[in-house]
């Protein structure tokens, strides 16, 4: 075999294709731990078993305010100096304080979250920001941070949520007739903006730390224009409940917004991200990820197979190995015979790769490789492509079915799902303020 007859069907790394690359996998237990207590930062140095604040008796370190410092300025990619971490150190002070009043209203509530779910979470979070399965976890261990540190906040974050489902009670239920009140409200607003954002929330629990969050916001704001993943630093700050889904509130039109919020989106173009934006409560960090008409959101929809064929080392294209020659040979083969969605499927199971046959459905104008939307909108359903070579590995795709579809039309659940996060969030806002006022928070300089 020609050596160089590799080189022309490289198209993109498998990174940046589709879904190829499968389900990340389960990161190993956290540990279950007790409410946090004191514990010391890198060392064990003095200093990092300073108290910072005593919550209703429950301490909060130095060491805590180091290692939450370090992780949001390792998710932002902030330089680690001593001027950068002093400048995070009121408003991170601050999430530590909130964070453990919520942790004993879980506690109060006999609210335990496990092991298996705070994996389950790290995982989401990688996958959003297309980290590979343990990632984040060695980025942690690389930069002194505690893994206990991330648990910590995950368990908060997935345990609150279930407080405010026992605190909203019947609060979930929503009745046919405002669903069908929302599906009128929809039709009246049929061909308005719509839009899909995601927001960043820090609080101001009084007037005299408003100074603070403005400055922890223009922080945020500056890391996240410098190329920081807008999801994850989401998931570590910001205080709404869409925390866990990267801040992502989804589709909202213009009743659903702030006025001095919406007042920003109309301006933002796509990708964007404001300046913090004074509400109700605190700061937003938006940014707008799209924007649409309401009711009206035309998609070419895909449903595709693939198969992979992973190479047992890095592909040097003037100088592929035995094994990857072998592979480009069977995926040209898959390629001239695969009459089905089902031979893929077969194929696939045979290939030694775990990544799924099924990516999931695909919207046609998302796929963000250009050569790699080329060649779905280009393929005959029921054909094979052509196959496509990465440094890992061969793919051959194949596109089942092609459907027109209008997105923009929300079904019920989405409705129903839209008005119980809409309560969600004002319950959250609302029981922390009463956390905070009984509380007894000693906060220490």
């Amino acid at each position: 075999m020609n050596v160089r007859s590799l080189s022309p069907l490289l198209i993109a790394p498998m990174a940046l294709m589709i879904a190829l690359s499968g389900p990340a996998a389960a990161q190993p237990n956290a540990r279950q731990s007790a409410p946090p207590k004191a514990s010391p930062a890198r060392g064990g140095s003095r200093d990092s078993m300073a108290i910072v604040a005593v919550v209703n008796g429950d301490v909060i370190s130095q060491g805590d305010v180091e290692n939450r410092r370090r992780l949001f300025a390792l998710s932002t990619g902030m330089p680690a100096t001593a001027e950068v971490l002093d400048r995070l150190t009121p408003q991170v002070t601050r999430q530590l304080i909130d964070e453990r009043l919520k942790l004993q209203e879980m506690q109060r509530r006999k609210i335990v979250v496990s092991d298996k779910e705070i994996a389950s979470a790290i995982e989401e979070v990688e996958k959003r920001n297309n980290m590979a399965p343990g990632a984040l976890r060695n980025r942690l261990s690389a930069d002194s941070v505690e893994l206990r540190t991330l648990v910590d906040q995950l368990r908060v974050q997935i345990g609150w949520a279930r407080v405010l489902r026992q605190v909203m009670a019947g609060g979930t239920d929503v009745s046919e007739a405002e669903l069908a009140e929302q599906a009128n409200l929809f039709k009246a607003q049929t061909g308005q903006p719509e839009y899909r954002v995601g927001e960043i929330f820090v609080p101001v629990s009084e007037p005299s730390k408003a100074d603070e969050a403005k400055q922890f916001a223009d922080a945020v704001i500056q890391q996240l224009r410098a190329g920081a993943g807008f999801a994850i630093v989401a998931a570590q700050f910001s205080q709404n409940q869409t925390a866990l889904q990267g801040g992502d509130l989804g589709w909202v039109d213009q009743t659903q917004l702030d006025p001095e919020v919406l007042r920003v989106i109309k301006e933002m173009p796509v990708g964007a991200i404001s300046n913090p934006i004074r509400v109700p409560g605190g700061y937003s960090i938006v940014t707008l990820r799209a924007k649409r008409e309401i009711g009206r959101d035309m998609a070419t929809m895909l449903s595709v197979r693939q198969v992979f064929f992973p190479f047992s080392t890095k592909l040097d294209p003037t100088n592929p190995t035995e094994q990857q020659k072998s592979v480009l040979e069977a995926s040209k083969r898959l390629s001239a015979n695969a009459k089905s969605c089902s031979d893929m499927e077969e194929a696939q199971k045979k290939s030694g790769s775990d990544k799924p046959a099924d990516p999931g459905e695909i919207r046609l104008e998302t796929v963000a490789v250009p050569a790699l939307r080329q060649v779905l909108s280009s393929l005959t359903p029921g054909k094979a492509s052509q196959p496509l070579i990465a440094e890992d590995g061969i793919a051959v795709i194949m596109v089942c079915s092609r459907e027109e579809k209008n997105l923009g039309v929300p079904t019920k659940q989405e409705l129903s799902d839209k008005l119980v996060s809409e309560r969600a969030e004002l319950a959250s806002r609302q029981l922390q303020r009463d956390l905070q006022r009984r509380a007894v928070i000693d906060q220490r300089s």
